[in-house]
């Protein structure tokens, strides 16, 4: 388990991270979301050791399984910044294969990977093209492949889905799951929250250089939302308006979408509407990672 302890960071005068904490588990997707300027990309730096926390005691650490990471931890790690680095007029398959023997492994593992990333990103046909000839999308899948070729045992990926059509964002959670499900541990940043959504266990949200919540998605969930029903009836829903405890957010005819303050007062609203007509559903609405991000930040 990764583990990112108290840890502070100044440019100058300013203060960007704020005793930042956070644990990133094995085999486990951790989405890291924010703002632009929230802080992401600092704390993934200082995780690789590309940048340093403040000096002295009050610096924070990064811990991998209680012991705090050295360099030789580091080169176990995968790492994708969000600035593109691959060398441009280089081709892909020998780019990988270089960066591969440059972590250390044979010739033929170096190729046997290259391969067969380059197959399970779609860009097997794109071996012998300079990164500098692919399209944006395929310049970006060739910066996950470089992540991965080495066969790291962490996974720190800074916004790996930009530039992604949909179909590529599929091609991509595929992989990373497999990584993940293999007990690696995955810290991904990202802004398109409806992908960290469906790809995270466990979420970090930061704002202002301060996490303002972490956890498993679920429990973030229950956490930091209000109740929110959604109710379909034969009879008018507009009498739901006046019900103590509840506020309409939606209303169209016998549907309603309703948050309410306790369980007591989303069960009148049924059972009040039952003895005005048939009821067709009557249901839990699951708050986006929108909506939490909102309700967390603000």
């Amino acid at each position: 388990m990764l583990e990112i302890r108290n840890v502070n960071k100044h440019y100058g005068s300013r203060q960007v991270l704020h005793d930042v904490s956070f644990t990133v588990g094995d085999g486990r997707m951790t989405g890291f979301v924010g703002g632009n300027g929230a802080g992401k990309t600092t704390t993934m730096r200082i995780i690789l050791g590309v940048l340093s926390p403040d000096a002295g005691p009050a610096s924070g650490e990064v811990v991998l399984d209680g012991v705090p990471l050295t360099a030789g931890d580091r080169r176990r790690f995968g790492y994708m910044p969000e600035e593109r680095g691959l060398y441009p007029k280089m081709k892909v398959a020998e780019q990988l294969v270089y960066l591969a023997r440059l972590h250390g492994l044979s010739p033929a593992d170096a190729r046997r990977n290259t391969a067969d990333l380059l197959v399970r990103l779609g860009l097997d046909e794109r071996a012998g093209d300079a990164v500098e000839a692919l399209s944006l999308g395929n310049q970006q899948r060739a910066q996950i492949a470089a992540a991965l070729v080495h066969d790291p045992e962490f996974l720190v990926l800074d916004e790996p889905f930009s530039g992604l059509d949909p179909m590529a964002v599929d091609v991509v959670q595929s992989v990373l799951t497999d990584y993940a499900a293999g007990g690696a541990p995955v810290l991904f940043s990202s802004h398109q929250l409806d992908i960290v959504e469906r790809l995270c266990d466990d979420l970090v949200i930061i704002a202002a250089g301060e996490i303002r919540a972490s956890g498993p998605r679920d429990e973030l969930r229950e956490r930091f939302s209000t109740p929110r029903f959604e109710i379909h009836t034969d009879a008018d829903a507009g009498w739901i308006r006046e019900v103590p405890g509840i506020s309409v957010i939606e209303f169209d005819g016998g549907f309603a979408v309703f948050e309410a303050d306790t369980d007591a007062a989303s069960q009148h609203v049924l059972h009040q509407a039952l003895t005005r007509g048939a009821v067709h559903s009557f249901s839990p609405q699951r708050p986006s990672l929108a909506t939490i991000f909102k309700e967390v930040v603000r």
